[in-house]
């Protein structure tokens, strides 16, 4: 027996069908789904002093909401598919030891570097393995109506306290975008706005005009062969420039109490030196000299190393690196040598090559009386950048202590804290 519908239940039925749908409707406007874009791009890394600068691909994939309007901070996510960077052959990197950080580029109605950073959490990395990196959060506080695009830029990769630069080598294609409608605390023209957001540039740069740039204090162990045997010692060191022209002059200081010596030293008798490192676009080394001891050092005194100074001439155009590098005591006819046993960079500059430079061979003018100024970044970084020869890695360090033989006496080199 067939059932008959009445009008009522018909209605009913049509209404109920018609809120179910204004539901979907309303949960569908409410959700504005998160959208995440995949993209790559030929990435240029510049790992620490020693190891050549390697060209490899990252793949990153950027997460941000579809649609805000102005006034709004929205939260984005920069996923990491494919660093282009391994763990060189050198050490294995333990669980939660690196640590990503970069910049966004926002374009459009809306321009903007949004600094990015992950947490240091990773899983314990092999040598020679893939560097596995978190994912870097950041955040864009919307100000103008309109299209605004997402771009990757610039990353570092810090893995215990080094830092491995990656540049774009070509324009990278945009990865998210964000339709933004007019609302409260914005305007609705397409001028570009800059960010609320502090951001901060993850590619160094001299910068127009400057002139001073202030290395980063870095901890060198040392290992030092003395004419009566082997000692170890670590010291603060720190990198100093002022541009001179297309040159630098370089001050090198070492940053830590001393030890007092053992034996009464004569004026004049210890002449320090270093050959300071150069590494990403250059190559080479430059030479640094300290002057002798103007007066004589007596027994229990402490003791400590000048500064040294030197010029370096630019030989190639680009990032370059500058680490401390092999120390050289001499004192009374001795000498001691200290050699770094980890190369840790102290300064990054962007460089123009100057003729007779530095790259493929070393720079010699030593002894500029210059005083320190200042870098644009520090620290060398441990995560070497696609496939590449490890063999051009020299040994990851500096040298922080040195014990000489002045007559029969001998007693540790240390150098001498200066006021900050």
């Amino acid at each position: 027996m067939r059932r008959r519908v009445t009008p009522a239940r018909r209605t009913g039925a049509v209404g109920a069908a018609l809120v179910l749908c204004s539901a979907g409707v309303l949960l569908g406007v409410a959700a504005t789904p998160a959208q995440a874009a995949e993209v790559s791009f030929a990435t240029h890394c510049v790992p620490p002093a020693g190891i050549d600068p390697v060209d490899g691909t990252t793949k990153v994939e950027i997460t941000a909401p579809a649609t805000a309007k102005v006034g709004d901070t929205v939260d984005i996510v920069w996923k990491f598919v494919q660093a282009a960077s391994k763990n060189p052959d050198i050490i294995d990197l333990p669980a939660n030891s690196v640590q990503p950080s970069g910049v966004l580029k926002a374009a459009g109605a809306q321009a903007a570097d949004i600094a990015m950073q992950g947490p240091r959490e990773n899983p314990a990395i092999p040598k020679g393995g893939d560097m596995v990196l978190s994912d870097m959060k950041g955040t864009l506080k919307l100000t103008t109506a309109g299209e605004v695009t997402l771009t990757p830029d610039a990353y570092t990769v810090n893995a215990m306290s080094t830092d491995t630069k990656c540049t774009p080598k070509e324009t990278v294609q945009k990865a998210a975008t964000i339709q933004v409608t007019p609302g409260s605390g914005g305007t609705s023209s397409s001028s570009p706005t800059q960010s609320a957001t502090p951001t901060k540039s993850a590619t160094p740069t001299g910068g127009t005009g400057q002139t001073d740039f202030p290395g980063k204090e870095v901890q060198v162990p040392y290992a030092c062969k003395t004419p009566i045997g082997d000692k170890n010692a670590t010291s603060p060191v720190q990198i100093n420039a002022k541009k001179n022209g297309g040159d630098y002059d370089l001050t090198v200081q070492f940053k830590k109490s001393v030890m007092n010596s053992p034996a009464d030293i004569p004026k004049d008798s210890v002449k320090p030196s270093m050959e300071v490192v150069l590494g990403g676009a250059d190559k080479g080394t430059v030479h640094v000299e300290g002057p002798t001891n103007a007066q004589p050092i007596k027994s229990g005194d402490p003791i400590e190393i000048p500064d040294l100074t030197g010029t370096y001439k630019p030989g190639a155009s680009g990032t370059s690196t500058l680490a401390p590098g092999v120390l050289t005591i001499k004192a009374l006819g001795t000498t001691t040598t200290c050699t770094p046993e980890k190369s840790l960079v102290s300064l990054t500059l962007d460089t123009a090559q100057q003729p007779g430079g530095a790259s493929g061979g070393t720079s010699t003018s030593g002894g500029s009386s210059s005083t320190g100024g200042s870098s644009t970044s520090g620290a060398g970084g441990l995560a070497e950048t696609g496939s590449g020869d490890h063999g051009a890695l020299k040994a990851l360090g500096l040298v922080a202590g040195t014990a000489i033989l002045l007559g029969a006496a001998v007693f540790t080199f240390m150098p001498k804290r200066r006021t900050r």
